[in-house]
């Protein structure tokens, strides 16, 4: 049988020379709804119930005991105790409040990311999270059914969250080499792409000030929508203007040419048109 030396032993006999052996593949977490220390989990389970798990951790910096050695079974996970093939679980139970309902404290995290990276370089267990019932890896109860015959939302919300944002991911680093500060957890990514609905919606949106010598009396905002249609109308209006200008200028000169066989079109027309560029780029700069 296996001891963890971070842990306070506090043998539970005659569980701990009875049970059967296992070959621990996960590490299942759990919270006693008591606020309890690590010896007074170990009297509960070895006075008043049949049940016990491996450890215990109360709320104190330190306080963790384990209870039965590491490859014998514990019962308190159900189908996890001991399959047919003899892989089993190993069961952290952690003191809480009365309704299961608060967040691991920075002790209790430590010592779990501490006994999650001896699990994992003792008994071999995966860095990952168990994606079944029997897959090798780290869990806590409510995760599976057969982890729990009657039903249990054990660890509490708080806590799973804390699980998959605090705990496992400093569980990873801490036996990966790299640092991490437990009492600071990643911030999950709340970024949600755009769907096409929700760019119909931006476009559609009413709150953008219109100009003044476009918008209609109490009309004074618009949407990114009309903004570019009316944009894109003004554009081709103004080209359909310019072509016409142009046209009619090339008349005239084509009829003054007519009357004076010394008149050069080309160089005329040219002059006219920057003559009128000028006069645009005048009026932009000016508005």
């Amino acid at each position: 049988m296996a001891w963890y030396s971070g842990a306070k032993k506090l043998e539970l006999q005659p569980e701990s020379d009875s049970q059967q052996a296992i070959r621990p593949t996960q590490l299942i977490m759990h919270s006693i709804v008591a606020n309890w220390t690590a010896r007074r989990t170990y009297e509960f389970w070895r006075d008043s119930t049949n049940l016990e798990s491996h450890f215990g951790i109360g709320y104190g910096a330190g306080d963790i005991a384990q209870y039965i050695g590491t490859e014998t079974r514990a019962d308190a996970n159900a189908g996890a105790n001991r399959r047919s093939d003899g892989t089993g679980a190993i069961s952290v139970e952690t003191a809480s409040n009365s309704k299961a309902s608060d967040p691991w404290n920075a002790s209790q995290v430590e010592e779990l990311i501490k006994l999650g990276v001896w699990a994992h370089q003792r008994h071999g267990i995966p860095l990952r999270i168990c994606r079944t019932s029997g897959d090798p890896g780290f869990g806590y109860h409510s995760m599976f059914a057969a982890w729990s015959t009657s039903g249990t939302a054990c660890p509490g919300p708080a806590r799973i969250k804390q699980f998959k944002t605090v705990v496992f991911p400093g569980i990873v680093a801490r036996a990966t080499g790299k640092t991490t500060d437990p009492t600071n957890p990643p911030k999950e990514d709340t970024a949600v792409p755009l769907s096409t609905d929700d760019v119909k919606r931006i476009w559609t949106t009413d709150g953008i000030l219109a100009a003044p010598s476009t918008a209609a009396k109490g009309n004074t905002h618009w949407t990114a929508d009309s903004y570019l249609r009316d944009i894109h109308a003004r554009v081709r209006a103004s080209q359909t203007e310019l072509a016409a200008v142009n046209a009619t200028v090339r008349t005239l000169v084509e009829a003054l040419a007519s009357r004076d066989d010394a008149v050069d079109v080309e160089a005329l027309i040219a002059r006219i048109k920057a003559a009128i560029e000028g006069v645009t780029v005048r009026l932009e700069t000016e508005s």
